[in-house]
This record gives structure tokens, C-alpha cells and sequence, in this order.
């Protein structure tokens, strides 16, 4: 099963980086802007991005909060000078406390998602500036799990790594000469302090991408997956969060009336003027 879960850095690194070169030229575009958390997930995005388009074509934006942790600056940092492209950090202090001001009940899960969701206002207005498409970072781990904010952080035009469970971002990150200290720390959204997203989902990566790679590439059965060795409460909680965020996954779904509807029948450039 291991074995199943690598992957041909050569392959996928090809792979991705003509996926983004078409998406992006199709779409009428030939740059990037995508948010620098100082983890994993987004420096491979950038380090494809550069590599898809040009280092002149990427903008890297590093988004602050007060309590962010001054080592993801600093490993953003690393990710902007080793790929020698255009950056901004934008704090986002401001446009987060003004909401927090005025919401007395305010909880620490929201302030995260208000975090989250700031930081793509802030990247989706300098898109525009920059003329430039959005680079996702949520791996499929992440997607399926639905460990993310939605039009936060799970918020893009493409993601090039949304077909790469976290444990396989690892293999390809170290491939393509992602800096160590970002690889090898734990993964953490650093929306709050001291937060991690093992602690958050209580198994590790290497833990639930087995599963998950036996319950979604290899359609196994609960009950398979027991057999396999995996908790029973693990399971039912894995597949509890793939279904309870479904939502997160898809557009906005839209009742079908017509007899051409966006998202049913209207989906593809193909059908554009016909």
C-alpha cells in the first residue's frame, strides 16, 4: 500500500505543470498570485507555478495576523528568495479585529475562518492587479477531509495539488527542492497558537492517507478497511468528514429548470457559443 502511494516525481511534476500552463493560458491568462503560508502545500504550489510559468510570473503573498507564528514568515521567506519572484506581505491584523470588534461572541474557530477568508480577499484583489489567476493549496487530503475553510483557503482558479494526498505533496516537495525546515516541521494552518492538523484531526497524515487511498483509489468497504487493520472509530469518523463536507467540494449546487443549466449540461469551454 505504501508502495501504491508514491509517486514518479519526474511524472507528476510534468503532469502538473502542463495542467497549470493550459488551464491558465486557456482561461486567457499568464501569470499566478497565490498566498505563502509558510507550509508545505503552498510553497509546492508556488515552486509548480514557477516552474509552469516563469519566476516573473508568479507574485507570492505572505498575509499576517498579529498571532501568526514569526517562523511561517520566515519559511515563506525562504520559499520568495529561493525562487527569486515578486512578493508582498499585506497584514491582515486590521480587516480581521474590525470584525472581531463587533462580534462580542466571537470564538476562536470563527477568528480562524475570518483569518482564512481575509487572506483571500487580500489575494483575489491583487489577481486583479497583477491580472493573474489563483494558485489553490489545499492537497487532497485536505479536500476530502474537508479540513479547510470554505472561500478561505480551499478558494481558487486551479490547484495543482489537489490530486496529491499530503503524504505524496511531501515526496514531490523534497523532488523539487522545497527548503527542509518547511518539510520536515508539523503541518499546521497557523490560524491559531500552538495549533497543529494532526491535533486537529486526531490521526496523523501518514495514518488516514492509507486509508483514505484504500476507501477512494481502491473503493474498499468499511468493513474492508477494518480488516485492513484501522479502528473501526476511525473509519466511521474518516467517513463521516468526507461526507459532511461534500459541500466544500463543488460550486454552489443550482435546482435544474432549463434545458441547458450551469453545472449540468453548461460546463466545459466546448460549450461556450453553442
Amino acid at each position: 500500500m505504501n508502495d501504491k502511494l508514491h509517486i514518479d516525481p519526474e511524472v507528476a511534476q510534468l503532469v502538473l505543470t502542463q495542467f497549470l500552463v493550459n488551464e491558465i493560458t486557456k482561461a486567457g491568462f499568464s501569470k499566478a498570485v497565490l498566498g505563502l503560508s509558510g507550509g508545505i502545500d503552498s510553497a509546492l504550489s508556488c515552486y509548480l507555478a514557477v516552474k509552469a510559468l516563469g519566476a516573473e510570473n508568479v507574485l507570492a503573498l505572505r498575509l499576517p495576523y498579529k498571532s501568526s507564528s514569526a517562523e511561517s514568515l520566515e519559511h515563506a521567506g525562504l520559499v520568495i528568495e529561493d525562487l527569486n519572484i515578486a512578493s508582498e506581505t499585506v497584514e491582515i491584523t486590521g480587516i480581521v479585529d474590525s470584525l472581531a470588534a463587533a462580534t462580542p461572541d466571537m470564538t476562536p474557530h470563527r477568528l480562524g475562518n475570518v483569518m482564512a477568508r481575509a487572506r483571500m480577499t487580500v489575494i483575489y484583489d491583487r489577481s486583479m492587479s497583477w491580472n493573474g489567476l489563483v494558485i489553490g493549496t489545499s492537497n487532497k487530503t485536505e479536500l476530502l477531509l474537508g479540513y479547510g475553510t470554505i472561500f478561505g483557503d480551499l478558494a481558487s482558479a486551479v490547484n495543482p495539488i489537489g490530486d496529491l494526498y499530503k503524504t505524496q505533496v511531501r515526496q514531490l516537495a523534497r523532488a523539487m527542492g522545497v527548503p527542509a525546515p518547511i518539510i520536515d516541521k508539523a503541518p499546521t494552518a497557523d490560524l491559531i497558537p500552538g495549533q497543529t492538523d494532526e491535533d486537529d484531526l486526531g490521526f496523523s497524515y501518514t495514518e488516514v492517507d492509507k486509508l483514505l487511498y484504500l476507501l477512494v483509489d481502491e473503493r474498499f468497504s468499511p468493513a474492508d478497511l477494518v480488516a485492513e487493520g484501522f479502528s473501526r472509530e476511525m473509519v466511521e469518523r474518516v467517513l463521516q468528514l468526507i461526507r459532511r463536507a461534500q459541500y466544500k467540494r463543488e460550486l454552489p449546487i443550482i435546482p435544474k429548470i432549463s434545458s441547458r443549466t450551469v453545472g449540468h449540461d453548461f460546463r466545459y469551454l466546448r460549450d461556450w457559443g453553442t
